[in-house]
């Protein structure tokens, strides 16, 4: 079992399918299996996109300068971390948002002590605004937070049951892979993360896991070391 640990959760995620805003059913679902790791004593850290909001380099945004765009994108993820929270809270779990952009009524600053001190607490952690920095997605985000407070997995919850050669609601004869190094990812140009990210995630022997978010449970079964997925190492 993985004792600290970072989820990454897309923006789309919770969408739940509907494409824009949020959908509580799904939030309540997820709350209540972020619920049963946190009985198991895991240090539990996340990382929400902003995609179900505004992304600054969706084609909604393709006539916007790059920095204004991106900046929004950040306050999206924050909208998203608020509700989250909120949803966590309500099944009796003490949380805290952490932004990367100073907004001292809604969230608290991100220091890197005092989220590993949070960890340790066994409060749950939401890390919002991405880095605070135009130019770098909320997967290059997971990573550097990651590393910063030292777990030992990173994990992203997608759409699909991992990684595939091509993508398998195109290809019904997409190859998935149970194990990949994270070069391979960058030589066969898989669209896993950003390659910030992945090379950040190689130059660091940092493990992720790549997982499907729509079976209920996997979240769990994933840090109880279950082979699902695939396990994408240095």
């Amino acid at each position: 079992m993985y004792k600290r640990v970072l989820l990454k959760l897309s923006g789309e995620a919770l969408a739940a399918g509907s494409g824009f805003g949020v959908d509580v059913e799904f939030l309540r679902d997820i709350a209540a299996e972020i619920a049963a790791i946190h009985a198991l004593g895991v240090e539990l850290s996340i990382v929400v996109g902003g995609g179900n909001f505004f992304r600054g380099v969706a084609s909604q945004a393709a006539d916007m300068d790059r920095v204004a765009a991106d900046h929004m994108g950040m306050l999206a993820t924050v909208i998203n971390a608020i509700a989250l929270q909120d949803a966590i809270e309500k099944q009796g779990i003490f949380c805290r948002v952490m932004s990367a952009i100073a907004m001292h009524q809604v969230a608290e600053p991100y220091i890197r002590r005092r989220a590993v001190r949070h960890l340790e607490k066994g409060r749950v952690l939401i890390f919002a605004a991405g880095t605070g920095n135009p130019y770098f997605s909320t997967d290059t985000a997971a990573a550097l937070r990651a590393m910063e407070i030292k777990a030992d997995v990173l994990l992203k919850a997608t759409s699909v049951d991992g990684i595939y050669n091509a993508d398998p609601k195109k290809d019904p004869d997409a190859i998935k892979f149970e194990e990949i190094s994270y070069m391979d990812i960058l030589k066969l140009g898989l669209r896993v993360m950003d390659t910030t990210a992945v090379s950040l995630c190689k130059d660091n022997a940092l493990p992720m896991i790549i997982f499907s978010l729509r079976e209920p449970g996997n979240i769990r079964r994933v840090i109880l070391g279950e082979k699902i997925g695939s396990l994408v190492t240095a």
